[in-house]
Formats: structure tokens, C-alpha cells, sequence
């Protein structure tokens, strides 16, 4: 049983961009930009580039191409940061609100779906569970980095 598990952790992250992916795809939405957008307006005002690609789990440079598109599209800005003018912060727009809007009423009905069935206190139990298992995982690799 024990066995499995490390299965189903990795399982289930595509599993629920998989989901989102083919519901956000009315929206022209790329997974890379609606995790990018989502993000941002998860995160506090004006993220420096090189945060936001680590929020994401990306190395900064690979976020580039994606903030240029967005930028493109009007729905973020980068400006240069105060303290270092080679930092960027990045900005989402206005025009991002209603886009937002909708991606979260796409993620919620999803969540809801996937943590059908499920009580409030089984939910609290599972993400007490999920976040010690990642701080464990963190563990780990803090301590294998400094081999």
C-alpha cells in the first residue's frame, strides 16, 4: 500500500492540470500563463521576476518568453525595481481582472469537484498531511544539497 502513494503524489498534480488545462482552454489560456496570472493575483502587488519564477517552480529566464506574451496581451507589466534597476516587477493590469475572475471560478467549481465527497475536516486532515509530507520533502533536499 505504502508503495503506491509515491504514485499517486505524482499522479495527482497532472492529474488536476490536466483538468484545469482543458477547462481553461476556452479562454486561450496556455498552462503556463494561467499559472503565471494565477500566481500574480495570489502573491503580493509587484513580484520581482526572479520570485515569481521560483513561486512557480520555473527558472527565471524560462519565464520570460511567457511574461513577454502576457505583456503583449496587456495583462501584466514589468517595471524596474527601485532598490535595483536591474530587477524587474511585474504587474498585472486591469485589463487581467476579468480574465482572473474567471480562472478562479474555473479552479473553484474544479477543487469543489475534486474534493467531492470529502468533509471539511477531511479536507483540514489531508492538507495538514500534504504539508508535512512537503516539508519533509524540503528536509530532504536541504540536507542533500549540503552534501
Amino acid at each position: 500500500m505504502h508503495q503506491n502513494i509515491g504514485f499517486r503524489l505524482s499522479r495527482l498534480p497532472r492529474l488536476w492540470r490536466a483538468i484545469l488545462d482543458r477547462r481553461l482552454a476556452p479562454l486561450g489560456l496556455t498552462q503556463t500563463r494561467w499559472i503565471t496570472l494565477y500566481h500574480l493575483w495570489r502573491l503580493e502587488k509587484g513580484q520581482p521576476q526572479c520570485d515569481l519564477a521560483r513561486a512557480i517552480g520555473v527558472e527565471a529566464p524560462s519565464l520570460v518568453r511567457t511574461l513577454d506574451q502576457l505583456a503583449e496581451q496587456g495583462l501584466i507589466e514589468r517595471c524596474p525595481c527601485d532598490q535595483d534597476r536591474r530587477t524587474k516587477r511585474v504587474y498585472l493590469t486591469p485589463a487581467a481582472t476579468p480574465l482572473l475572475e474567471q480562472i478562479d471560478a474555473i479552479v473553484t467549481q474544479a477543487r469543489q469537484e475534486m474534493l467531492a465527497g470529502l468533509s471539511e475536516a477531511d479536507i483540514h486532515q489531508l492538507d495538514t498531511l500534504l504539508e508535512h509530507i512537503e516539508n519533509n520533502g524540503i528536509a530532504i533536499q536541504a540536507r542533500e544539497s549540503r552534501s
